[in-house]
């Protein structure tokens, strides 16, 4: 990253033109919208990234498998991956960094006698892929004369395929002073709001090509996009500093995402909000009725029912780390999570959505399942290893590694709240005192993922059917089956939105998980609601 505060929206085009602009370029490492189509395809498509260079790929791969297969292991994979993240970030009118970073290495894994053995490098050729399979099933083996419980991988036929997102605009073909200027024109339209003491914007996108094989005869050959922008104002009055943003989602698509996000409009909505959110009253704590737009709910799933319904968590192997699970496999079937209008769907095929990759990081095809349905309990997140533990016959599909230096483990799904047949205004109409809560801010949660807080971006007060003004500190508490219990009414699919995360933390070593969550406008009677803090939101 590369920090020079000289560096103004007219120097910086006026660098990028003529080339100077690579010098900001660093080194090399071995919002609402309605749902876009642009997704993961298996099948060919007319406007797709050149396929990656695999044929090198493909004879390192074999030569691990035959390394593997040599030791006596009863499975084992290989993982090449080569990513490459582009960022530009500014910060109060003026290109704050510009980062260009490729990965690339490469992962094996190895089942020997029911234990598992991983090692990863680098260093891709052939005497490196050699020496590390060596040293996989040297650990596997080492690992088997001290397993209690030897891992049984529930069966996948071996697939082979390639994966790849559709877009219009190749992110990464963008000029980097186009996507630069696009920042400084929001920004500066933020400045021009008065009272805004603060801006900031982000434009991020990242492109994986990856080779997965294994013993079985998977395989896949994966081209993935993901792109993401984002914009925040923070406005200081009388001592008050209260800040408001906007998020396109992180979708798996080309840089049209960004094109038809329109951030300068944006920008002025913000700037507005955010000084209007300064000068806003405090909440008077007590019981509300909430309204929770898309994107505040995207972390509410998240934390509430998308890392519950994760297998091993459930099963105790993340205790000492992000701990466990309320949806204990007891559970499984019969516990009721929520109200009859709350369907939570795990959808790894959804199109531009960042889980669906085609397949995961064991080679099982992404499907789609429900978590709960019309309230109770009915599906974990799971991989080949722990399905099998709970009687199922197949994994989910929903074993991922976040880089080709970690090894992967089951992750959270795409996991969205299902359209109801609400119409927005008739709840809204619906609500004598409440509050209608837009985005995601802080938010606390026990290990169990059972009791829990959260803020949001924005809350306007609804009163005897209709929105007010605007309101600051709000903070929701809740026990989460009781939380979902509460929800009375689900909009319909016309308001059904997609936001995601890539920084969904895990393992240990630590990952960063990327899934999506959608959902409707939902509205939840008599909730919990305490002040925050009065000095800055």
């Amino acid at each position: 990253m590369n920090d020079n505060p000289q560096i103004t929206r007219r120097d910086f085009v006026r660098m990028a033109s003529t080339g100077a602009a690579g010098a900001l370029l660093i080194g090399c490492e071995s919002g609402a919208r309605r749902d876009t189509p642009a997704a993961v395809s298996r099948e060919p498509v007319t406007a797709e990234p050149p396929p990656p260079d695999t044929k090198d790929w493909r004879v390192l791969a074999d030569e691990a498998l035959s390394r593997i297969r040599r030791c006596g292991a009863e499975y084992g994979d290989v993982r090449l991956l080569r990513s490459t993240t582009q960022v530009v970030r500014g910060e109060d009118g003026r290109i704050a960094g510009v980062s260009d970073r490729v990965s690339r290495g490469f992962g094996v894994r190895v089942l020997y006698h029911g234990a598992w053995g991983f090692a990863s490098s680098a260093l891709v050729h052939g005497a490196e892929v050699r020496r590390v399979a060596d040293l996989a099933c040297a650990i596997a083996k080492a690992s088997a004369a001290l397993v209690s419980d030897p891992v049984k991988l529930v069966p996948e036929p071996p697939h082979i395929a390639r994966v790849a997102t559709p877009f219009q605009l190749n992110p990464l073909e963008v000029p980097l002073d186009q996507r630069a200027a696009l920042l400084l024109d929001s920004m500066s339209v933020i400045h021009a709001q008065e009272g805004i003491s603060r801006s900031s914007g982000r434009i991020w996108m990242q492109r994986d090509e990856k080779f997965f094989a294994s013993t079985e005869g998977a395989r896949i050959d994966f081209d993935l996009l993901a792109i993401n922008a984002e914009l925040r104002a923070t406005a200081a009055l009388e001592g008050r500093f209260a800040s408001r943003a906007f998020h396109t989602p992180y979708l798996r698509t080309g840089y049209e995402l960004i094109r038809d996000s329109d951030l300068v409009s944006q920008a002025e909505r913000i700037a507005a909000q955010a000084v209007e959110k300064a000068q806003a009253p405090t909440i008077d704590p007590g019981k509300y009725d909430l309204l929770l737009d898309p994107e505040h709910l995207s972390l509410t799933i998240h934390e509430s029912c998308g890392h519950p319904s994760e297998l091993d968590r459930a099963l105790g192997y993340e205790a000492n780390y992000a701990g466990t699970s309320f949806l204990t496999p007891d559970k499984l079937g019969s516990f009721r999570y929520g109200s009859p209008v709350v369907n939570l769907i795990a959808d790894n095929t959804e199109p531009g959505t960042l889980a669906a990759t085609g397949y995961d990081d064991d080679g099982v095809e992404c499907q789609r399942w429900h978590i709960v349905r019309e309230g109770v309990f009915s599906g974990y997140c799971t991989n080949r290893e722990v399905a099998g533990k709970i009687g199922e016959t197949r994994s989910r599909g929903s074993c991922r590694a976040d880089s080709w230096a970690n090894v992967p483990i089951v992750r959270i799904a795409n996991v969205g709240l299902a359209p109801g047949d609400g119409r927005l205004d008739d709840m809204i109409a619906d609500i004598r005192r409440g509050i209608l809560i837009e985005g995601h801010d802080s938010f606390s949660i026990d290990q169990k993922r059972y009791n829990f807080q959260f803020g949001g971006d924005a809350f306007w007060m609804i009163e005897n059917g209709k929105r007010t003004h605007m309101l600051r500190d709000v903070i929701y508490a809740g026990i989460t089956p009781e939380f979902w219990s509460r929800c009375d009414a689900v909009a319909d699919a016309m308001h059904r939105r997609t936001y995601g995360f890539i920084t969904c933390g895990k393992g240990q070593p630590g990952q960063s998980g990327w899934m999506t969550h959608a959902a409707s406008h939902a509205r939840f009677r008599d909730i919990d609601v305490i002040r925050g803090a009065t000095a800055q939101t």
